[in-house]
């Protein structure tokens, strides 16, 4: 099964706790769809906490909570999001500050104006690693082409996206919420 395959857009999520008994057990064990934007981006948050240090929770609010592409203040969010590739035609018709206006108030003021589309920076630090298919990030004046398995730390720079390539990009994000640069 590939990741352009529909029953492959489904990311199984098991969470764990412990009972009232003290005994580890499955309290979460569901099906998360990735939702379709624009621009062929699909994601799904599969986790959001908003304390540091994390508080253990049986409460599974992670849909509940509408946010941009930064983590929440003292949060983290866990993220899978898939790039569909993006032809030279539909990047000349983006808005240039397309996922900077996204980002919100969550964009550190240190770094300099975005040059892309699909460039933004948070005020996090993000791991992330490449799961299927290839990716170039782009950076303020170069760029990294990546593929599966590759992983990246990236520390609340300006950082873009692009797939030109002819498969889909399946990237999985942890975002944890940092100082100001």
């Amino acid at each position: 099964m590939t990741v352009s395959d529909p029953e492959a857009s489904d990311i199984r999520r098991v969470v764990t706790g412990l009972d009232g008994s003290n005994k580890a057990k499955v309290i979460f064990d569901s099906s998360l769809s990735l939702a379709s934007g624009p621009y062929g981006i699909k994601s799904t948050n599969l986790w959001i906490t908003d304390t540091c240090p994390i508080r253990l929770s049986h409460t599974d609010d992670t849909a509940l909570k509408r946010i941009g592409i930064s983590p929440p203040e003292n949060g983290t969010k866990f993220q899978v999001a898939e790039f569909a590739p993006l032809t030279p035609e539909i990047e000349a018709k983006m808005d240039p500050q397309f996922l900077m206006k996204a980002v919100g108030q969550g964009a550190p003021e240190r770094g300099l104006p975005v040059s892309h589309p699909m460039m933004h920076r948070t005020r996090s630090v993000d791991y992330a690693v490449v799961l299927s298919g290839e990716i170039d990030m782009i950076l303020d004046d170069s760029s990294v082409h990546l593929k599966a398995g590759d992983v990246i730390v990236q520390q609340a720079t300006n950082h873009g996206w692009l797939n030109h390539g002819k498969e889909p990009c399946r990237m999985l994000f942890v975002l944890m919420d940092a100082e100001e640069p």
